[in-house]
């Protein structure tokens, strides 16, 4: 008999943008009809505080006692299933960490020097003339910090080519006119994905390059949707793959903890964790081989990287493992992937990390390395050295937003 996936266990359903909701839907989400939601009659008075107050109370308590009872059920009924799921990873369960391996992962990794944590940063100016981006990024280890990096990216839109400037500016304006399929503007996303990937090839980069401790820790997911896409460069997609294959299949020696996840399955799980628990639960192949089969890789560039990106899938993908562990009673559990070898070490440094901040439940060197890059390369000191070369050229204020400017 073909063992059953997990994935095919029923879940609360995903909504697509398309989706129609059903009045009987709605109903069934919200607990009252959208015409009596939609009905200003029944609405609170604005000064009615307590009535809000007892309202929020009595749905927060029913909320956690319904969760409470479905994480019975799921210890009961999901977790044995887990490692007997199609296609799941050989170390896939649940796993109770103890207070040994912890202290183990303190003295001898943690605190020893044993693992860097790379994070970055990054901050755009846009103007009609000029965008510019910038992207910083930290490496740091218990030790203290190992390094920081940043680089400024110009972009110009209006540029003297020997043409008329006026119809080269006309010609640049209908383009940003242009919308992609959801209506966003071509320009605003270019510059969205070119920030996002760039910086996420940084990060996976100075964690491949620069790193001397045996452990690298990331944020996000170490196979991202930036890279795999090129997030529209082909040549992105050629530089990021040696690094991924290098960081993957060679080191192995990783942990990604991303901030947040939309995968039902793991915030499922997660939540019916106890403290101090683990669950390897599923490979990255599924998630990144529908990336590249969804993948828009036109032109010959992209036919030729689609090669390389089919055998990634295909050769790391299933090395990839995501897995959940809660590290505090009071924080919420949070996602881990690591490489298949040493996906057991790898959830253990990501729970001890994470419970030196018992509120957080999410590891402090990434916070370390957050707040050293928002420190070295934040908002003030980047708008402070474009205000002052606007002011040196003459023109301190053209291009200050109308908050700027309020005080």
């Amino acid at each position: 008999m073909e063992e059953e996936s997990i994935a095919e266990v029923p879940a609360l359903p995903v909504l697509d943008e398309d989706a129609v909701i059903s009045g009987a839907e709605w109903e069934r989400a919200y607990g009252e009809k959208i015409e009596h939601m939609l009905n200003l009659d029944t609405w609170k008075s604005g000064d009615d505080l307590p009535g809000l107050l007892e309202r929020l109370d009595r749905e927060i308590g029913e909320a956690l006692s319904q969760e409470d009872n479905l994480q019975r059920q799921i210890r009961d009924l999901l977790f044995p299933r887990i490692g007997k799921q199609k296609g799941a990873p050989k170390n896939a369960g649940v796993y109770q960490a103890t207070a040994d391996q912890l202290d183990r992962v303190y003295r001898k990794i943690l605190f020893n020097g044993g693992v860097e944590a790379c994070d970055g940063t990054s901050l755009v100016h846009d103007t009609l003339p000029m965008t510019i981006i910038q992207i910083g990024v930290c490496l740091v280890s218990y030790h203290g910090e190992q390094g920081s990096w940043i680089q400024r990216f110009y972009r110009r839109d209006l540029r003297v080519r020997g043409t008329d400037i006026v119809d080269e500016a006309l010609k640049i304006l209908g383009q940003r006119e242009r919308k992609d399929s959801r209506g966003k503007p071509l320009r605003m996303k270019m510059t969205e994905l070119s920030k996002r990937g760039i910086m996420a090839y940084a990060e996976r980069a100075a964690l491949l390059q620069k790193c001397t401790a045996p452990w690298r820790m990331g944020q996000g997911n170490p196979a991202p949707y930036e890279l795999l896409t090129g997030s529209g460069s082909p040549e992105l997609i050629e530089q990021s793959l040696p690094i991924l294959e290098e960081l993957i299949g060679h080191i192995k020696r990783f942990v990604f903890i991303p901030s947040s996840t939309t995968n039902v399955l793991i915030q499922t799980i997660g939540q019916a964790l106890r403290p101090l628990e683990f669950a390897i639960v599923d490979t990255e192949a599924h998630r990144i081989g529908a990336l590249v089969d969804r993948g828009h890789y036109r032109g010959d560039q992209y036919r030729a990287q689609k090669e390389r990106l089919d055998a990634f899938v295909q050769d790391l993908g299933p090395q990839i493992v995501v897995g959940v562990y809660r590290a505090t009673h009071e924080a919420p559990a949070q996602v881990f992937y690591a490489h298949e070898e040493h996906a057991q070490e790898a959830a253990l440094i990501a729970m001890a990390d994470s419970a030196l901040q018992a509120h957080r439940g999410f590891p402090m060197l990434i916070d370390i390395a957050d707040s050293i890059c928002s420190g070295a390369f934040g908002l003030d000191g980047f708008n402070s050295s474009i205000q002052s070369a606007y002011a040196k050229h003459g023109q301190p204020l053209r291009y200050l937003g109308e908050r700027e400017t309020r005080r």
